[in-house]
């Protein structure tokens, strides 16, 4: 089968093919952490300048959780909130692997992003990092005066893994066991751990996130396979998706991880659900973290960031067809 690649995409992954870099998955996850880490910010442009950020933490269900707190306007009035979380598969990554993405929204969006260090895998499986998010959250929800944000205009987002547990959230809040989220901000979100959709063997072949760097997370997250059909890890099995906020959701064709998000998306749609679908046929999966070698990242983020602010723009007037004000 044919496929479209982005130049930039086919150059970066020539160099790294020359450079004999090895794959995620022939390494220790330990390894594999410090690698990534080391790597990150290489790969993105110079982290754009924002208005504060502020490392805190905060009791989590057994541990100590990380929110990096970012502003991106200086202003005494509260701003509307991203709370973000970082992919890496539930192994890798950090608040300061993904800040240059939190930045640019930030500033972009004209709001306060806050991104969240939750407990990774293998030392922490599922529902470990669904605990940590949720725990979070509802503390950020909490303590909105303290961080100057508008509680009535939280959001949540996040990009591969971290898509995953910004689903779940949106999911928990509709059904009252978090405070409710007014949008989701999804990048190439895993929605679906069964890992059985039609291309996700083939859609990635020769790119540096594969079918089987995918399944290696997934291993190591939720080695169980009758977990892996709990709505907790796979978000698209949940039994109804109405009444869930406005959604943003990328994704892309050189990705295992696209068509399952495509059918998300849909799904979104037919249940009534606001959805700005965006397919990128020639992009792999985590490109918006390699913005440096990759033109594409900074506009995908730019039109993600207008749509998180046209979200809090009509926040409050969420209607479905047929609905009299």
């Amino acid at each position: 089968m044919l496929r479209p690649i982005n130049p930039d995409v086919r150059a970066m992954v020539d160099a790294a093919i020359s450079a004999s870099v090895p794959p995620l998955e022939s390494l220790q996850p330990q390894v594999a952490r410090a690698n990534y880490a080391a790597t990150r910010r290489a790969d993105q442009p110079a982290l754009a300048p924002v208005t504060s950020v502020l490392d805190i933490e905060i009791a989590g269900p057994s541990n100590k959780i990380g929110l990096r707190v970012i502003r991106g306007l200086d202003s005494h009035e509260a701003l509307p909130c991203l709370v973000y979380f970082h992919g890496g598969g539930w192994m890798l990554g950090s608040p300061e692997s993904h800040e240059g993405i939190c930045r640019t929204l930030a500033l972009a969006a004209r709001c306060c992003v806050i991104s969240v260090d939750y407990r990774l895998a293998p030392e922490h499986p599922f529902p470990a990092a669904v605990e940590d998010a949720a725990a979070a959250f509802r503390w950020i929800a909490s303590n909105a005066d303290t961080l100057k944000i508008n509680g009535s205009m939280l959001a949540v987002g996040g990009d591969s893994a971290g898509g995953n547990l910004a689903t779940i959230l949106a999911l928990m809040g509709r059904d009252r066991e978090l405070p409710e989220a007014i949008y989701q901000l999804l990048f190439y979100p895993a929605v679906d751990l069964r890992l059985g959709t039609a291309t996700f063997e083939s859609a990635a072949e020769g790119m540096l996130v594969s079918a089987t760097t995918i399944r290696w997370f997934v291993d190591h997250y939720i080695p169980g396979d009758a977990d892996r059909s709990d709505w907790r890890a796979s978000p698209i099995l949940a039994k109804s998706l109405v009444g869930l906020p406005p959604a943003f959701v990328l994704t892309c064709g050189l990705d295992p991880l696209g068509e399952e998000g495509r059918q998300y998306s849909a799904r979104l749609e037919a249940e009534g659900v606001a959805v700005t679908a965006l397919h990128l046929c020639d992009q792999p999966h985590g490109f918006l973290n390699l913005g440096k070698a990759i033109g594409a990242a900074s506009g995908v983020l730019a039109y993600a960031a207008f749509m998180l602010t046209e979200a809090w723009r009509h926040s409050g007037s969420r209607q479905l067809v047929g609905e009299t004000t």
